[in-house]
């Protein structure tokens, strides 16, 4: 366990910047905070979740997959520099571990890993979160996290990696503060960690009625801000983009609340309607998820909810159904 100082902090990420392709919060002009470049802003690691999903470092919005010019086909190279990303709350990384899961599954998408493979994590806990709040440690699921004791940062590696990038940095640590950090790892689940589990368990039963998801699916606008702002959301489509000598593939991301989500080549939808897919964004995280991969697929991150302009993110959508059903 090493110390980072807040005047360390500038010299910290200038020098990982010289070797990395640094990640990290940013405030922008207009007060708002996303991941970004250190020339894109001044660092702002306080704040707790950041909108933009951060698994976007790895699972762009858009993507090419290869260029096909005169016959000779081409993939995108790795990057040139390995890329360093801090930011992570201990939510987005349990969400950055499922997607890993997901995209190493069955046939292992070797896109993803391009950019995931051999990128270092850093997560942020301790009083970091919105006005000073206490986000658990994460205990994992990277390879370096920091944690705000209230004056300094603890630096706690996981990984090979994590112990070199803090190699430099003091080993001082106030026992005030690594007591500080103990004591938050007891942090027990929140309520709506239980809201959701308890909502996942009416779904599982086939408790939750048609007419409910019809109600639901009646105040959707179909904006797909929730699946654009979800972390583990890993639907996408692919494009062919030509012109007289090169093919272009991409890949962009989906929405499982657009009416063509689905659509056969027939015509036929099997999610013909808004409160079919609707039904199916919940209950695909609360139901079908935990059947195939053991966990629910909501981390409770927030996003969704943050961003939906109707009212009907994941936690309120569930806190309905809780409230009606169980």
């Amino acid at each position: 366990m090493r110390v980072l100082t807040t005047d360390l902090l500038d010299l910290f990420i200038t020098r990982l910047a010289n070797t990395w392709e640094v990640r990290l919060p940013i405030l922008l002009p207009d007060g708002t905070r996303v991941i970004g470049s250190p020339d894109d802003g001044t660092p702002a690691l306080h704040g707790g979740t950041v909108l933009s999903k951060p698994t976007a470092a790895f699972f762009p919005q858009q993507e090419t997959l290869f260029t096909a010019t005169k016959g000779e086909f081409q993939e995108p190279q790795a990057p040139d520099r390995l890329l360093f990303v801090l930011g992570f709350t201990p939510r987005d990384l349990a969400c950055l571990r499922f997607i890993d899961r997901f995209f190493a599954d069955g046939w292992r998408d070797n896109i993803y890993f391009r950019q995931r493979r051999n990128a270092v994590v850093a997560g942020l806990s301790g009083y970091s979160g919105p006005g000073g709040s206490l986000l658990p440690p994460a205990g994992g699921n990277c390879d370096l996290e920091l944690f705000w004791d209230g004056t300094l940062w603890l630096a706690i590696p996981y990984s090979d990696s994590g112990i070199k990038i803090i190699a430099e940095l003091p080993d001082t640590a106030p026992e005030s503060a690594m007591e500080l950090f103990r004591q938050a790892t007891l942090t027990p689940p929140d309520e709506n960690e239980n809201l959701i589990k308890r909502a996942s368990e009416l779904l599982r039963a086939d408790r939750v009625p048609d007419s409910f998801w019809a109600e639901i699916g009646d105040r959707c606008i179909a904006c797909t801000g929730c699946n654009l702002a979800c972390p583990t959301c890993t639907c996408f489509g692919v494009q062919d983009w030509r012109s007289a000598t090169t093919v272009e593939r991409s890949r962009m991301w989906d929405s499982c609340q657009l009416d063509g989500f689905m659509r056969e080549a027939s015509g036929h939808n099997p999610l013909g309607t808004e409160a079919l897919r609707t039904r199916r964004r919940i209950h695909h995280k609360l139901a079908a998820d935990p059947e195939k991969w053991g966990e629910i697929s909501c981390f409770v991150c927030g996003r969704c909810d943050s961003v939906c302009p109707t009212g009907i993110g994941i936690l309120a959508v569930t806190r309905e159904m809780v409230a009606r059903f169980e």
